[in-house]
């Protein structure tokens, strides 16, 4: 993929909205192209926070390992999303890993360096950041809350709603959303264990309140769904 149309899906990224045709420019000569096959790290905890990513297709999941070893998974991230961010905001080193997931990713990085100089010339660039940045920690504190004060099942169910209001697809009142998680990693996202996602997920089936296979979950009805 060459840079000018790199730059042509950039456009779409919220990140990106009310910029200038130079600022663009700027940025076509800064993007590095990349192509990752599947389950494939992209960078781990503890290296240098040198890049911002950009996923062009393809999943990818960030994560951490717990005390006890055990994978927490911290975001799912799909096109087109970024992801590494923290270095423009002074982390000097990874807190987490990235991976890419079931398919092959394509992506682009920007140094970090670059970005940050790209910042200092471009008000509307800086708020963007910073409002992303800010709905990301939104995003976080909530599922710190859930953690403290949702049971294991209520967890499943806020994860289940939520992949549906981002990614589904509506139909009457259904919802089918497509995904490329395994029970595991469900469990991994919502802090419980893959036996409890698979007692919960079967229940919800049994009283006809979604529908899942190994690639897809349907949810009957939103609003039934508690």
């Amino acid at each position: 993929m060459k840079s000018a149309i790199t730059v042509d899906v950039l456009r779409h990224l919220p990140l990106f909205d009310g910029l200038s045709e130079e600022t663009f420019t700027k940025l076509q000569g800064m993007v590095e192209h990349h192509s990752k096959g599947k389950q494939v790290q992209l960078y781990d905890s503890g290296e240098c926070s040198d890049r911002v990513y950009f996923l062009l297709k393809g999943t990818v999941k960030t994560c951490t390992l717990s005390s006890d070893g055990r994978e927490v998974i911290k975001t799912i991230l799909h096109p087109l999303a970024m992801f590494g961010e923290l270095g423009l905001v002074g982390e000097k080193h990874r807190h987490e890993s990235a991976f890419t997931m079931n398919e092959e990713a394509l992506f682009i990085t920007i140094s970090i360096t670059n970005f940050q100089v790209l910042m200092r010339t471009n008000h509307q660039l800086c708020m963007n950041v910073l409002q992303l940045i800010g709905s990301r920690l939104l995003v976080a504190e909530n599922k710190l809350e859930g953690l403290i004060f949702k049971d294991a099942r209520s967890r499943i169910i806020d994860f289940l709603k939520d992949s549906a209001t981002q990614r589904g697809r509506k139909v009457g009142y259904e919802m089918l959303f497509k995904h490329c998680l395994t029970q595991q990693d469900i469990a991994n996202l919502t802090g419980t264990s893959r036996q409890t996602v698979t007692s919960v997920l079967n229940e919800l089936r049994k009283d006809n309140l979604i529908y899942f296979n190994r690639n897809t979950i349907l949810i009957r009805d939103m609003g039934k769904l508690t």
